[in-house]
């Protein structure tokens, strides 16, 4: 039977969505099936973009948006025994799938009663699901109950734990299991006395990410409070262009991921408007103030004003010619939308809009990871569900290895590209999951300003000039002295250095930074290139090769060389097998060696062949503790039952973990076909031999390539 947990709240804008994103994210750490169940259907009228969020996540199994749920408001309004019966007969289809399934209780849609807490318990209990209860840390009726794009008044510790306190009642009425309670939207400056005061009234004893047992013997609840994050809270200029029924007019479309932090309604002179204009704010001007739109698309291009999220021209008055070709010629980017609301219903419709935490918005739901990881003790979460750990390795538990590793050794990655906004989009996510320190190359203020645009917080990262003058002068020296012998003069170093893969490389090799990660814009000659001339190999390696760590859908391969040595020699492909087994222990891959070729053991012969069985021998002298067989075909490597016929008695022959192919056609071709065929993710290629880390990436890197890719390096870094 599958583990499951019922996620559930005591009323609405409680932001359950990021608890439910966060336990997701923290179970398919553990299990290789996961699944998700919602009991009641947000909206006949349109898909839950919860339900969405959460089935595009990689960790759950495939899963139709149908599958997922259960019944709708009005199934259990008409007659809730028999929405009940379906509930339970759907979700145990789901359950006979997955190892663990997360549930999402209701959310308050329609006309919330008491009775609706009631129910979701009644849902648990027979699902048998223990409850996460979310109690909501903002004010939603009386004082301060008024959302302002988001924002409301912060609860008191005693006031949650009132709430609390209640609900735990209900739910023992209905015989429901508590597991633990979040305070979500929790007063940052109060974290602390909101878990002591929550802790007391649930018959928990747990602190902030502690754990411990209730007197008397029973179990006890986990307490844990996650801050308040505007961020999460605020909407984007798309959904505020839904909310005011607008078109976007100009601008760039994909900055209306922007979120709002505030709203301006510009009706008076301009130079009154100016002193109102506020970081991310989202600007309304009636359409027919041409000076006053003007006026606020100059001061957002402005170093000495605020970046504004967007403008709303409200009104639906039609736009002069000779002001549509100044706004084009501006070429800000800066979202504009057309409604034909009035100021007053347009500046209304936008304060009433709420943030959604919903699969476009990669700002929001790396925040919300973040938050979850950071306050929430995952390890104890999974142990109280008693998941159990599993042999089986799958693709995204090798990524959240990566990551935690990566995390733990904290290292500093340049990255080149910080034009490419994929590069953007990863240094966002990496910081936001405190991956590493990052330093991005490009000039400051138009790399800022993008990232500000695109909705992304790359605050923590330094943006360096690769033309900076210190900079540049110092690395042109050090190159000029390293490359005398090939005639390279000190003008010719410094124009070198000012490419930003020399750039790079000269900051990792004079220790500004442990590692670069490059070739998002830019050839895999062009990245790796400076790295063969300043950094060099290792002490012992002949050559930089490369591997790829294929992860399939129960472990991990490396495979190499499939990027880097055309056609190794026989001295060679000894050097990439060593330096692919170092690879594979660096990221926890026992190495067991299969030197490939066309033929296996004494079956064969040629040059091709002896190639191999030469390099085989060489990986035995040079590593005699190394477990290696060559030469030896695919098949008689990977499978058990061609290896006991092939090869039998061998160590290697079908367990092996390091594929090393006779050239780089052969390795090339297999790595993509397993990719292709098998569904592998393939990650790298990773850059082996190199005396510090130098990774280069795909030119249709997608932006967990990016992550990956620096996680890495990282590690890299670090061994």
């Amino acid at each position: 039977m599958a583990h499951s947990i019922y996620i559930c709240s005591a009323e609405g804008n409680t932001g359950k969505s990021t608890v439910a994103l966060g336990t997701l994210d923290t179970l398919s750490r553990r299990a290789t099936r996961v699944g998700v169940f919602r009991p009641i259907a947000r909206s006949t009228e349109e898909r839950d973009y919860v339900l969405e969020l959460l089935l595009a996540h990689d960790g759950v199994i495939e899963l139709g948006y149908d599958e997922a749920i259960g019944v709708t408001y009005d199934d259990v309004h008409g007659d809730p025994e028999a929405a009940l019966a379906t509930i339970v007969r759907r979700f145990k289809a789901i359950e006979a799938r997955c190892d663990v399934v997360v549930v999402i209780g209701s959310d308050y849609t329609d006309v919330g009663s008491p009775t609706e807490l009631a129910f979701n318990a009644r849902i648990a209990a027979n699902l048998g699901a223990p409850v996460l209860l979310v109690v909501g840390g903002r004010v939603t009726q009386g004082r301060g109950a008024s959302e302002r794009l988001g924002y409301t008044d912060a609860r008191t510790p005693d006031e949650l734990a009132q709430i609390t306190e209640l609900a735990v009642e209900e739910l023992e009425r209905e015989h429901a299991s508590l597991l633990g309670v979040v305070a979500n939207r929790a007063d940052p400056d109060r974290l602390d006395a909101i878990v002591e005061a929550v802790r007391s009234v649930s018959g928990g004893v747990v602190a902030v990410g502690g754990a411990g047992a209730a007197g008397g013997g029973e179990a006890s609840v986990s307490v844990w409070a996650i801050p308040e994050d505007q961020y999460l809270v605020a909407p984007s200029m798309r959904s505020i262009m839904r909310a005011v029924d607008g078109t976007l007019y100009a601008g760039d479309p994909e900055l209306l991921e922007r979120e709002a932090l505030g709203v301006v309604v510009a009706a008076m002179s301009m130079e009154n408007v100016l002193a109102w204009l506020t970081e991310a704010a989202v600007v309304v001007v009636p359409g027919d103030r041409s000076e006053v739109l003007l006026g606020v698309l100059t001061a957002h291009a402005s170093a000495t004003f605020p970046s504004i999220a967007g403008i709303v021209l409200n009104g639906g008055f039609p736009v002069s010619e000779t002001v549509e070709r100044l706004i084009e010629g501006l070429k800000s980017g800066l979202p504009i939308i057309r409604t034909e609301l009035s100021s007053y219903d347009t500046a209304l419709a936008i304060t009433q809009t709420r943030g959604k935490l919903a699969a476009e918005s990669q700002r929001k739901r790396d925040t919300a990871l973040a938050l979850f990881e950071k306050h929430v003790d995952g390890v104890e979460l999974l142990d109280r569900l008693d998941v159990a750990r599993t042999d089986v390795v799958t693709p995204l538990m090798f990524e959240y290895g990566l990551l935690a590793r990566a995390r733990d050794a904290r290292k500093h990655i340049v990255l080149p590209e910080g034009y490419d906004d994929r590069i953007l989009r990863a240094a966002a996510t990496l910081l936001a999951r405190d991956v590493a320190d990052l330093t991005i190359l490009g000039e400051e203020i138009e790399i800022r300003s993008r990232a500000i645009g695109l909705g992304l917080d790359i605050s923590r990262a330094t943006v360096l000039s690769n033309h900076d003058h210190v900079l540049v002068y110092r690395f042109a020296d050090e190159y000029q002295r390293r490359r005398a012998h090939k005639g390279v003069t000190l003008e010719q170093a410094r124009d070198t250095v000012q490419d930003v893969s020399y750039f790079g490389t000269m900051m990792v090799e004079l220790g500004l930074a442990d590692g670069m990660v490059s070739g998002a814009m830019h050839t895999t000659a062009h990245t790796i290139r400076p790295a063969f001339e300043v950094i060099k190999t290792k002490p012992g390696v002949q050559v930089v090769s490369s591997v790829f760590l294929m992860a399939l859908a129960d472990r991990v391969l490396v495979y190499g060389d499939c990027a880097v040595v055309p056609d190794p020699t026989a001295e060679q492909l000894a050097d990439i097998a060593i330096s692919s087994a170092q690879t594979a222990v660096q990221f926890g891959i026992e190495p067991r060696v299969a030197m490939l070729s066309y033929s296996t053991g004494e079956s064969g012969s040629g040059a091709d062949v002896d190639k191999v069985r030469r390099a085989t021998e060489l990986v035995r002298e040079r590593a005699p503790e190394l477990p290696v067989e060559g030469p030896i075909q695919y098949d008689a490597a990977a499978d058990a039952a061609v290896a006991r016929t092939k090869l039998p008695g061998s160590s290697v022959a079908g367990r092996a973990t390091v594929f090393v192919f006779p050239d780089l056609n052969t390795g090339n071709n297999t790595y993509k076909a397993v990719q292709r065929s098998a569904g592998a993710v393939a990650i790298g290629p990773v850059l082996q031999g190199l005396r510090k880390p130098v990774n280069d990436l795909s030119r249709g890197a997608l932006v967990q390539d990016i992550v990956n890719t620096v996680a890495i390096t990282a590690i890299q870094a670090a061994s």
